[in-house]
């Protein structure tokens, strides 16, 4: 039986071992240190620490001064070193929410003569406004954790009230109204906004000094930020778009939908389904210029049902903030018109179903 063959006839086979084309010269551009005495390769070089020398092994030729060691510091002292904790004396970077050099030593509160040591030095070196930042912070990190807020927004709400500490404005406010009020803008200025009931009931400021308390910082801000812009333009630098402080925008319903449909346990495809009716109810529909809580609440409500993961209204309340009957109603406004709010891309998933909406 003859046996044919799919090579084509003009195929050619290279044998295994084959040489490989040479590479082209090139020249090696990298530095490196020799002994100029000794001229070995690669350089027997020895870095003494304790002299800051790069000395040649070899011939013991001195080929560096001065050399800096990076190494960390360790202390010697055994006892400090039984935790396993980082024994660097180095101490801990500069924290820009406090002012002065932060270079001084603390003495440790101990027994005996330490004791007296350590009251002597806080009578020397007691800062009044060091130690009222430092209670401050605390205090915003403390109410920052109890809700849950991320620490980009503690950091930046430290940082507005650093600012306003500074200018000493402000001075017949209370810190605990302003703390609120950095605490509200520092929200809505890192996407995670919250509203004034969820703040009054973190700080126990009323609704009202939150509000009025919010318009002043926001004044004040602006009115920091084009001092400092106008000075730097008057200096001829540049300004850093980072820098610049904007006026936060009022809480839209579509950014509470996230928040509210995680903490109702809700999957990702109904959360973009309510974000989606909240866009569409801000501009038209009967729920326009209505709180963004009960329009949040009446997406969610509407979502659920579509996607048959229905959520009750008061279950919905109790996160929103608001009454069932106020979903309820917002719900009532928006269901003749639901045709016209619910893509018909969502009906295409077998989930989604319009008849599961509850009637009004």
């Amino acid at each position: 039986m003859p046996v044919t063959s799919s090579l084509p006839d003009s195929a050619t086979f290279e044998p295994a071992n084959a040489a490989k084309p040479q590479e082209q010269w090139r020249e090696n551009l990298n530095m490196q240190l020799i002994c100029g005495e000794c001229k070995e390769f690669p350089p027997n070089l020895v870095e003494e620490f304790s002299s800051g020398d790069m000395v040649c092994d070899s011939c013991g030729l001195v080929l560096g001064a001065r050399i800096v060691d990076t190494r960390s510091e360790w202390r010697t002292f055994s006892n400090d070193d039984q935790a396993n904790d980082d024994p660097s004396r180095v101490g801990d970077g500069a924290n820009p929410l406090l002012n002065g050099s932060q270079l001084q030593t603390t003495i440790s509160f101990g027994d005996g003569k330490s004791r007296d040591l350590h009251r002597a030095q806080n009578k020397s070196t007691h800062d009044k406004s060091t130690k009222g930042l430092l209670a401050a912070y605390k205090e915003i990190g403390a109410l920052c954790d109890a809700m849950s807020i991320p620490k980009n927004v503690s950091d930046t709400a430290k940082h507005l009230f650093k600012m306003v500490n500074d200018a000493g404005a402000f001075r017949g406010k209370s810190q605990d109204t302003i703390i609120a009020g950095c605490i509200f803008i520092a929200c809505r200025q890192c996407k995670v906004p919250r509203t004034f009931r969820e703040i009054f009931a973190l700080t126990k400021v009323s609704k009202a000094e939150i509000g009025r308390i919010f318009k002043a910082l926001e004044k004040f801000f602006a009115a920091q930020n084009k001092e400092k812009m106008d000075n730097v333009v008057q200096a001829g630098g540049v300004i850093n778009p980072e820098d610049n402080y904007t006026t936060t925008r009022n809480t839209t319903a579509k950014e509470l939908c996230i928040r509210f449909c995680s903490q109702l346990g809700l999957n990702n495809r109904c959360t973009v389904m309510s974000q989606e009716l909240a866009g569409k109810m801000d501009g038209i529909g009967s729920l326009a210029g209505r709180s963004p809580l009960s329009v949040a609440g009446a997406c969610i409500y509407m979502a659920s049902h579509l996607m048959g993961q229905g959520k009750s209204a008061k279950d919905i309340s109790i996160i929103a903030g608001v009454s069932d009957g106020t979903i309820r109603h917002a719900y009532k406004l928006i269901y003749p018109d639901r045709e016209k709010f619910i893509n018909p891309e969502w009906l295409k998933d077998d989930r989604c179903d319009m008849t599961k909406l509850p009637p009004t």
